[in-house]
Formats: structure tokens, C-alpha cells, sequence
């Protein structure tokens, strides 16, 4: 591009449709990412070979997923997934005002073999659980649930037990990831001024 100083040996991987969220297995072989491709309703989400291009689904097909991420051994995936309650997509929020992420009290956190199969839930508390990732040392999952009222941030092990509250804020609490030896974590965070936490 004309003037850029920063970036180089950009290439464009994704073509038509809506597709965003996209994370690198372990390795850095494949891409995990959801996508709402021509023709579909709503997000599905695939893996991509990024020196082909050549991406399959390897969600249901059925309601909405997001926040997909590999296991450190690339064997097994994870994903949010709304799928369990209803086969159709829940009602898009109104962007009348600009972007708006959906917290849909459906999502729950699913785990599956890296081909699709052997989909099994990690989390069945009802309300928002999405936006999880893994820790590189494998041990631990960060997300972010609505689960205790407000948005937090949790911790559960690889199968999902052991659920740990991290935050404990009025406000936004969520995207978090793991430094690379798995001791820390970082992530986006909103909060209210005081006095408008209602």
C-alpha cells in the first residue's frame, strides 16, 4: 500500500463475506476464525490453511458461534456456540448507533476434535460464556461470563471443571489472553464512571 511504513508482504487470506476473529494454532500452521459466508445466516466457524487458503467449517452450521481457539496440541478446538438452544441465529442487536456486540445469554463454550467432530459442552451456566482462549502451558482456559450479573472474567480447567472468578468490577471484563509462559494474563476492559454502574 502507498505510504506504509510499518507493514510488509501483506496478503489478503479471506475473500467476500464476513469474517473476523482469527487466531493461529500453536504451530502457526492453521487459522481458526468464524466467518458468515455468502449465503449463509449467521457466523459458522472454519479453519484455514494459510499457505492455500483453502478453509472447511468445522462448527454445526446451526445458530451462532464465535471466539474459536486451538488447543496447544492443535488436536482440539474450542468455541462459543449457541447452537443447543435453538438451530436458528438469534436476532441481530441494533447497530443504529454503530457496532454492538451481541452478549446472547445462549452462548455456552464448547469443545470439539480439530475435524468437528466429538462436539461436547464445557460450560452449561446460563448466560453469556464466550471469548475464550488457552493457556500456551495448557493447563487452564481464561472466558468471560455473565454468569454472577456482570461481566467477568473466569477461569476453568481444559474440561471445565474448576471454574475461578478472576475479576471482580462493575463493568466490562473480557478478551483476555495468556503471556506466553502462561503466568499472565491480559485483556479489554470498560468501566462506568461512578455513579453510572445502573
Amino acid at each position: 500500500m502507498p505510504g506504509e511504513t510499518h507493514l510488509r508482504n501483506v496478503r489478503q487470506l479471506t475473500f467476500g463475506g464476513e469474517n473476523a476473529e482469527a487466531y493461529w494454532a500453536f504451530d502457526g500452521s492453521r487459522l481458526i476464525y468464524q466467518a458468515r459466508k455468502p449465503g449463509m445466516e449467521c457466523d459458522q466457524i472454519f479453519i484455514m490453511d494459510p499457505e492455500t487458503g483453502e478453509s472447511h467449517m468445522v462448527s454445526t452450521g446451526k445458530g451462532r458461534t464465535t471466539c474459536s481457539y486451538f488447543y496447544p496440541s492443535g488436536e482440539q478446538i474450542l468455541y462459543s456456540s449457541t447452537h443447543h438452544h435453538d438451530a436458528s441465529c438469534p436476532p441481530n442487536p441494533d447497530f443504529s448507533m454503530g457496532y454492538v456486540w451481541p452478549i446472547y445469554h445462549t452462548y455456552d463454550i464448547f469443545v470439539a476434535n480439530v475435524d468437528g467432530s466429538n462436539l461436547r459442552a464445557l460450560t452449561e451456566t446460563d448466560g453469556y460464556d464466550a471469548e475464550a482462549t488457552f493457556s500456551p502451558t495448557g493447563d487452564r482456559i481464561v472466558f468471560t461470563s455473565v454468569r454472577d450479573g456482570d461481566l467477568e472474567l473466569y477461569s476453568m480447567a481444559p474440561d471445565g471443571s474448576d471454574v475461578r472468578r478472576l475479576t471482580n468490577r462493575i463493568g466490562y471484563d473480557g478478551g483476555a489472553f495468556y503471556s506466553p509462559d502462561g503466568s499472565k494474563i491480559v485483556w479489554r476492559a470498560h468501566y462506568p464512571e461512578p455513579g453510572q454502574e445502573t
